[in-house]
């Protein structure tokens, strides 16, 4: 088995490389968390819910929503609330 030598560039740019993964990841979080508004991709994403699911929380009215266009808005507030109204503590 042959034998790697790391040196501190080595280093360094995997440092570099390990904090833009970072800040990538963060600006993801902040973006969702920055928007007024969320469309169903979005929000599903965020949710981590099916297409389905989300019709059924819109249909029983758990989701409230915004239909403008044949586009559907979700008040990104709105779901903040909604999360910590259904919170669950023991």
């Amino acid at each position: 088995m042959p034998t790697q030598v790391i040196t501190t560039d080595d280093l360094y740019e995997f440092k570099s490389e390990l904090l833009g993964d970072i800040k990538n990841l963060l600006q993801v979080k902040n973006s969702f968390s920055e928007q007024k508004y969320l469309k169903s991709s979005e929000l599903m994403e965020l949710l981590k819910i099916s297409a389905g699911t989300l019709q059924t929380l819109r249909i029983n009215g758990t989701v409230p929503y915004s239909k403008v266009g044949g586009i559907i808005f979700y008040k990104y507030s709105d779901i903040q609330n909604l999360i910590e109204e259904n919170k669950i503590t023991h």
